[in-house]
């Protein structure tokens, strides 16, 4: 599994993920937030949300082999004249 980390959000304590591991179907790109560990003065941990990023990768591996993360459908023009 390929792991893109961030830059730390203050506002939001997180980082921005990208994980990219290989599906029933072929690589699956999935991104979401992943909460920050700060220290005990209320500072950014990089090397322990390093760690926290790592345990939420394995879950994630998990979910991409088992089919239940996939990536989004193709757009398609086929509703191109539906009114929504």
């Amino acid at each position: 599994m390929q792991i893109t980390i961030g830059k730390y959000d203050p506002a939001s304590r997180s980082v921005p993920v990208t994980f990219v591991g290989e599906g029933p179907a072929g690589d699956v790109t999935h991104s979401r937030r992943v909460n920050a560990v700060l220290t005990a003065a209320g500072k950014y941990d990089r090397k322990a949300t390093a760690a926290r990023v790592e345990e939420v990768a394995r879950g994630v591996a998990a979910k991409i082999a088992a089919g239940v993360i996939t990536n989004p459908p193709a757009d398609s023009d086929d509703d191109a004249d539906v009114p929504w």
